[in-house]
Formats: C-alpha cells, structure tokens, sequence
C-alpha cells in the first residue's frame, strides 16, 4: 500500500505533469514544424535548385553504392527545422519578455535587514 501512495504523489507532483503536457504538445509542434518544412519552405527552396542543376530527386543522387544524395537532404532539412525552430522560439521569446512588466525588485525583509545589520558589524 505505501508503494501505490509513493506511485501516486510521484505522478501527481507538478512536475511530471507538466513534462507530460510538455511532451504532448512538443510532438504537435513538431508536426507542425516538419509539414512547414517538408510542404512549404523545401518546394520553395530546395525544387528551384534541383531543377536548375538538372536533377529531379535528390534521394537518387548517388556515385557507385554511395547515395550521398539522402546525406544532403537529412542535412538540409536539419538546417531549416533548425533555423525555423530558432525564428519561432526567438519570437515566442520576444512576446513572452513584452508581456512581463517590470518589477521592482523586493525589499529585504526584517530577518535579512538584521542579518546585514550584523554581518556589517562583524566585518567592522
């Protein structure tokens, strides 16, 4: 019985439900951010500069048995996701910071004013 107790305050501390809904919500915006990549910014990038080197699929690129042409776009599309990944974190950021105001920071309080009334003193 105190197994199940210690089970349940584990998965109700604030923590582990918020890393829940982290993980839900992190794997819809990644599906978000791979159609953007794969259905938005690749045709508009990537197909004009394999039409104009005359290649129609970059997966079929190869030389001998080495199909360096699935390389280059893992490390294509590992460049934009990344990069729009950084834009919309670096903008979400940004509207985060304007929505918090300044606030003054706190005055010490009664036991800390005494404790620096007293540190002072021991170092004179």
């Amino acid at each position: 019985m105190k197994f199940l107790n210690e089970f349940k305050e584990f998965i109700t501390k604030g923590n582990i439900i918020d890393l829940a809904v982290a993980v839900v919500i992190g794997s819809s915006f990644g599906s978000i951010i791979s159609s953007l990549v794969s259905d938005v910014i690749t045709p508009l990038l990537l197909t004009p500069a394999l039409n104009a080197a005359h290649v129609e699929n970059l997966d079929k690129l190869s030389w001998r048995n080495v199909k360096y042409g699935n390389f280059i776009a893992a490390v294509t599309q590992f460049a934009i996701i990344s990069l729009v990944l950084f834009i919309t974190l670096k903008s979400i950021n940004r509207m985060i910071k304007k929505k918090q105001p300044n606030l003054p920071s706190p005055s010490p309080s009664n036991t800390d004013q005494l404790l620096m009334e007293i540190r002072d003193a021991l170092k004179k």
